[in-house]
């Protein structure tokens, strides 16, 4: 018997069995192996190699770990196997697994596996490939434990042995009526702790939380997250329990819906491939479209260069901090984005409290930029020696610069969700380039006031 010290042990155990074809021995490890580490070690194999191990799982890990593999991995895997095994599969796989799956295979393919189908399969299936694409309808699975209120807790737990085995999870129990209109909710452990004559609409709790098929997955995971449910009912729109989503598809979902937001945060059009998996080309054609905009945005700043040129010329001095002044209203502007979007992302504000977050970031904005102002004043007043007028110029921009830059940053994500558009989109890149563009304006405003002549 094998003794490791990590998973990343037993997953070289398992390529040594692999490479010496001792097929009896890497079945006996495999039956030992965690599903998640039979995914990453089958992700490092050709087509081939992961053929053969795939072909050596026991039927239930062999379904487990082709539901968690990659799209790319299942086509490898797809290719290999005979249709007659890949059906089998398909049928064993849970539903919301075998909807994924079908999504990502060619429709000549998916056409022959829905005729070879019962009828009852086919129409669940046309019915979850029409909810829209994002929402908790092509989310949830239909394998889920359903008891009656007139049940004892000696029935349910004949059920719940009969048809248990099926099940995504049998934690929590869903009440319905007739109709299958939701009732309420019950714990495995309430039944198993209760007497066997107890009724189970005794044992329910009444105040279901549930989602519908047409909700959108990000305002899904914000309900899981905000209740901590480990499961999570979908109603249809008359109110009849149709399914259920379980935290582990809500992981994924939040994961995804979190690189999207870095991906638009950091100025890229979003790719759903992971960054180790995407050629470069497909990196770059995701990227220029932002930098070139940014690039032509930034343009702005050199007309308006052009036309103060004369104050400029008038006092070089002026020129030496343009690069400070656009710096800090850049970097006040994309904290303010930033946290706004996060803030809006998490539901904590909605469109509807910009006036009070426009009046918190102004105020933040003087608290900071008193505090810039007054270290620039000293640094080009004593460091740089350019006199008590540019120095004071310097320093009192600067706070103007910080409060438009909040005030901007803060409301322009908040102005793209009003339009329907997202606010990440109102990421640092862009609200840097504006903020630049504004710094400059207040900047030379703020010396040709002060500066008699100009």
């Amino acid at each position: 018997m094998y003794t490791y010290k990590s998973s990343e042990d037993r997953l070289v155990e398992l390529k040594y069995l692999l490479d010496k074809k001792r097929p009896n021995e890497l079945s006996e490890l495999l039956r030992r192996t965690n599903p998640v580490d039979i995914v990453e070690f089958i992700e490092e194999l050709s087509a081939e190699e992961a053929l053969v191990v795939f072909r050596l799982l026991k039927k239930d890990d062999a379904v487990e770990v082709f539901a968690e593999l990659e799209s790319e991995e299942k086509e490898k895997l797809q290719a290999g196997l005979q249709e007659r095994e890949f059906k089998e599969l398909l049928r064993d796989l849970n539903f919301d697994d075998m909807i994924d799956t079908l999504e990502e295979m060619p429709a000549a393919m998916v056409q022959r596996i829905l005729k070879s189908s019962d009828k009852q399969t086919r129409a669940l299936v046309n019915e979850y490939l029409s909810f829209p694409e994002y929402s908790a309808g092509r989310l949830m699975t239909t394998e889920f434990v359903e008891l009656k209120p007139y049940m004892t807790v000696k029935e349910a737990l004949a059920h719940i042995k009969k048809v248990g085995h099926d099940m995504v999870t049998l934690y929590t129990c869903y009440v319905t009526s007739p109709t299958k209109e939701i009732l309420g909710y019950v714990s495995l452990r309430s039944i198993v702790t209760n007497k066997p004559d107890t009724l189970i609409d005794d044992l329910m709790y009444q105040d279901v939380i549930y989602v519908h098929t047409t909700d959108d997955q990000e305002d899904v995971a914000l309900t899981f997250q905000k209740y901590g449910f480990t499961a999570l009912p979908v109603v249809d729109k008359t109110d009849r329990l149709v399914g259920l989503i379980t935290v582990d598809d809500i992981m994924w979902i939040i994961e995804q819906e979190a690189t999207e937001d870095f991906q638009l945060l950091a100025g890229t059009t979003p790719d759903e491939e992971a960054y180790s998996k995407t050629r470069p080309w497909d990196l770059a054609k995701n990227r220029i479209p932002w930098l070139m905009f940014l690039m032509i945005s930034a343009t702005f700043t050199s007309t308006i260069l052009r036309g103060y040129e004369y104050v400029v010329q008038a006092v070089i001095a002026l020129n030496m901090f343009i690069p400070m002044l656009t710096d800090s209203g850049g970097n006040a502007g994309s904290q303010a984005s930033t946290l706004v979007i996060r803030a809006m992302a998490t539901h904590d504000i909605e469109t509807s409290d910009w006036a009070k977050v426009v009046l918190k970031e102004i105020t933040v904005g003087l608290i900071c930029g008193l505090a810039l102002g007054i270290v620039a004043f000293l640094k080009c007043y004593f460091f740089d020696k350019v006199g008590m007028q540019v120095s004071f110029i310097v320093g009192l921009t600067i706070v103007g610069i910080v409060v438009i830059a909040k005030t901007v940053g803060s409301l322009l994500p908040i102005v793209a969700e009003k339009f329907g558009a997202d606010p990440a989109i109102m990421a640092s890149p862009l609200i840097s380039t504006i903020v630049d563009s504004l710094s400059l304006i207040v900047y030379f405003n703020v010396a040709r006031l002060m500066i008699p002549g100009l």
